[in-house]
């Protein structure tokens, strides 16, 4: 239990590092007076510029990382513990926890990101091929449609499917990656409804 518990302090701890609103801080802003007052990798590339925004969300992807294999490193030899996990189901539990603490950080009155980048980053630390067939799916729609919300809906759909077709059976890790598939199109409700009224922002291209 010990291993448990300590795997979900860990990622809770590290998810809930806001890297968004800190990178805006060290800019002279408080990135939740801008944009959508979101902390997330999006608000700050759209407030601060890409150098910004991809800095961020490499960030928070490295957390998500750092998150299972910490917990899979450290605590994934709990033979002592009455309550016993393999490696990569204490991974699991450090990466939700990790994708739960960016979205609801006790530090922000549990007011935090999306969990877009944080995911991606859990993905890579436990399934890395399901995390590239994601990131192949998010790249196709935003350019195809411009909109970052439509990519990270259709990318959060992407992630079971893809955990499924590589895993071949409803095991733990297929029941996570549909947790943080529905979590993460939760999150983006409000998008939903902007999208369903046609007031959702989009990237424009721009000209040469």
């Amino acid at each position: 239990m010990h291993g448990v518990i300590f795997s979900a302090l860990l990622g809770y701890l590290l998810g809930s590092i806001p890297f968004g609103l800190l990178v805006a801080r060290g800019c002279g802003i408080d990135i939740r007076q801008h944009g959508s007052g979101n902390i997330g990798a999006t608000n700050v590339l759209r407030t601060l510029g890409k150098k910004w925004g991809v800095f961020v969300f490499a960030l928070d992807a490295l957390k998500g990382v750092a998150a299972v294999l910490l917990a899979e490193r450290f605590f994934g030899d709990p033979a002592s513990d009455a309550f016993v996990l393999t490696r990569v189901q204490l991974g699991i539990v450090a990466g939700l926890a990790c994708v739960l603490g960016h979205n609801f950080p006790v530090w922000l009155k549990f007011k935090g990101g999306k969990g877009v980048a944080t995911t991606a980053g859990v993905l890579i630390g436990l399934l890395p091929m399901a995390a590239l067939i994601a990131f192949g799916a998010w790249v196709a729609v935003f350019y195809a449609t411009r909109y970052v919300s439509v990519a990270s809906i259709v990318a959060a759909v992407v992630i079971p499917i893809s955990v499924w077709l590589i895993e071949q059976q409803m095991n733990t890790l297929f029941w996570f990656s549909v947790a943080v598939a529905v979590l993460g199109i939760w999150r983006h409700r409000s998008n939903i409804r902007r999208l369903i009224a046609g007031t959702e922002s989009r990237f424009e291209k721009k000209e040469k």
